[in-house]
């Protein structure tokens, strides 16, 4: 009996082995994943892996802008209906002690160029004040482990863009360690550095541990980006992503399976006031870290409302129904967009910019040789970049131009931007959202929005990171919600 189950068993498991080694192309009756049809592979995928300290935030429909009356009168964020594809946002916002890592990276490895290091360090001068005692703040904010958890401030626009680029790249080394197909290898230094897309293009080898089959040719390979291991690149997310994030309306989908939302949301939990409102041991606690009037930065000794008269450590407060912590208060954020008055040109443009808008596009492509093959990396281990110019793109039908920061700014009959001269909004504006901990309540409410130079910094402004997700946009799931990797974090707490 034993026998006779046990060759079923075989039976059944070569029938298996056989299906999958014999998995053959729709189109053209080719057999995958096999080096005597020539080796093309065809890998199991079970979907984007959720990286670090990422949440998956579900995209759909929602109407981005003022909710409520424009106080300040600025007009400058008119709502309109807009559909924002999934993607990925940080947990929390980069910390202290993740800025301190990405800098003692940079001094580690790029030994023969320190202003590298130099460039990336934030400005602590920003905590000082005319008429305040904020010394040990300048000193201590950053390198103190008293404020490991809490949020890097000092970190102008650009400076956030180059940690999003940098955490992408050891990011994605460390997923190539995990696979055990590199070896970790803190002796890298300057060019050596691994970058995704020079590994990519075969101009990084690092200390290889075991490389892939390679079904084509035989021996062994690095690793493709067609093999699924790595992630798509962090970056800052941009405004249209951080205000659906922040509004987390998810938590008022109603009961039934209808599209229908039981109310709208003035702030990422809902109300129209920032105080815990269930009844029970935390009624009346403060949702969020902002100042609450003149002089009241945290309330009084014995009954302190956020308990933060700067920041408060990223984890702070509840998240709201994506599982995003202090998407509002703490401190603002930087996103991706440049800043105009409106989030759209006019009207007829609209329609143009209702699936993922976006203001800043300025299109790079890596440089090429004569041949199509990728030049030389750089001394810092990166393959060379370069802007496209408008001469390349005048015959496509889908862009005419290559900068689009200021896309409509010249022939618009009712603005006009002397940029530098009778304004302080140019190409390098950028925008951040969501109040800080010394901001007014209004300012709390997602739909706001400000600017600042891209090379400046606040000791108010801080920052968080986003991806794209490719895709399935509900996540890596079935049809019955099984996920194979990490399944999205909702909590519905927040309200």
């Amino acid at each position: 009996m034993f026998s006779k189950i046990l060759g079923t068993l075989l039976l059944f498991t070569l029938i298996v082995s056989s299906c999958k080694h014999e998995e053959r192309s729709e189109t053209t009756g080719w057999k995958y994943n096999d080096p005597e049809w020539g080796g093309f592979e065809k890998i199991d995928y079970k979907g984007q892996v959720t990286a670090p300290n990422l949440v998956l935030i579900e995209g759909g429909t929602f109407v981005m802008g003022q909710v409520d009356e424009d106080v300040m009168y600025e007009w400058n964020n008119m709502p309109r209906r807009v559909t924002v594809s999934s993607f990925y946002m940080d947990e929390t916002e980069v910390s202290n002690i993740a800025y301190r890592e990405y800098l003692h990276w940079l001094h580690r490895v790029y030994k023969t160029y320190p202003e590298v290091y130099k460039k990336a360090l934030p400005d602590t001068l920003v905590w000082r004040e005319e008429l305040a005692f904020n010394d040990e703040y300048v000193e201590n904010y950053l390198r103190s482990p008293a404020f490991n958890d809490y949020p890097v401030v000092g970190v102008s626009w650009v400076q956030a863009r180059d940690y999003s680029k940098w955490r992408s790249n050891v990011t994605n080394e460390m997923f190539l360690i995990e696979r055990g197909i590199l070896n970790p290898n803190p002796q890298q230094v300057d060019s050596d550095a691994f970058d995704t897309k020079a590994y990519f293009a075969g101009q990084y080898q690092g200390n290889v541990r075991k490389n892939l089959e390679d079904l084509t040719n035989g021996g062994e390979r690095p690793a493709r980006k067609e093999d699924g291991i790595t992630t798509p690149d962090y970056r800052l997310p941009t405004e249209a992503e951080w205000e659906y994030a922040a509004l987390a309306l998810v938590g008022n989908q109603a009961p039934s399976k209808d599209e229908i939302y039981t109310d709208r949301k003035y702030f990422p939990w809902n109300g129209y006031t920032a105080r815990h409102k269930r009844h029970d041991k935390h009624q009346g606690e403060f949702l969020a870290n902002f100042r609450r009037a003149g002089g009241d930065y945290m309330g009084m000794a014995g009954r302190l409302n956020d308990k933060a008269a700067i920041t408060a450590p990223v984890r702070s407060f509840w998240p709201n129904d994506f599982g995003l912590y202090n998407m509002a208060g703490n401190v603002s954020e930087w996103v991706a967009d440049v800043y105009r008055q409106t989030t759209f040109t006019d009207l007829s443009d609209a329609q143009n910019q209702e699936l993922n808008p976006y203001r800043g596009n300025r299109f790079e492509e890596y440089v090429k040789d004569e041949n199509g093959n990728y030049v030389e990396k750089d001394s810092l281990g990166h393959l060379k970049k370069r802007f496209v110019e408008d001469e390349e793109v005048k015959n496509r039908d889908n862009y005419r131009k290559a900068d689009l920061r200021n896309y409509n700014d010249d022939d618009s009959e009712f603005v006009t931007y002397g940029y530098g001269k009778s304004s302080l909004v140019n190409d390098h504006s950028r925008v951040y959202k969501g109040g800080s901990w010394e901001d007014r309540l209004y300012w709390l409410s997602p739909a706001q929005r400000r600017f600042m130079d891209e090379n400046k910094s606040s000791r108010s402004i801080g920052f968080r990171c986003a991806m794209t997700r490719l895709g399935a946009q509900a996540g890596n799931g079935d049809a019955d919600g099984n996920y194979f990797g990490k399944a999205p974090k909702v909590r519905r707490k927040y309200k």
